[in-house]
């Protein structure tokens, strides 16, 4: 006689077994989060986890709250860049 384990709700329902939400995954395989931790934030903007959570604080970056979690939608990060681009002076010497 064999045992079987018993599905819990979430395989019935086709959920991934290992308890993450899906993400929206383009053709090419790749992975596409729509909404980050501060910290994935930060990796991406190449600051420090202080900084960002300063930013979000003042309003400077977008961030939403899902229940007791802060996440950052993905897209508030380029509109962030854009902003910081338009407030900076043009100028032909770039200190780059």
């Amino acid at each position: 006689m064999t045992t079987r384990t018993p599905r819990t709700n979430r395989q019935e329902l086709g959920a991934p077994a290992t308890g993450r939400t899906p993400s929206m995954s383009p053709s090419d395989g790749t992975t596409i989060r729509l909404l980050l931790t501060v910290e994935e934030a930060a990796d991406r903007l190449g600051i420090g986890r202080t900084l960002m959570y300063a930013l979000v604080k003042d309003g400077e970056v977008e961030s939403v709250q899902i229940g007791r979690l802060r996440r950052i939608p993905a897209d508030a990060l380029p509109r962030y860049l854009e902003r910081l681009r338009t407030a900076l002076p043009h100028s032909n010497n770039s200190a780059a």
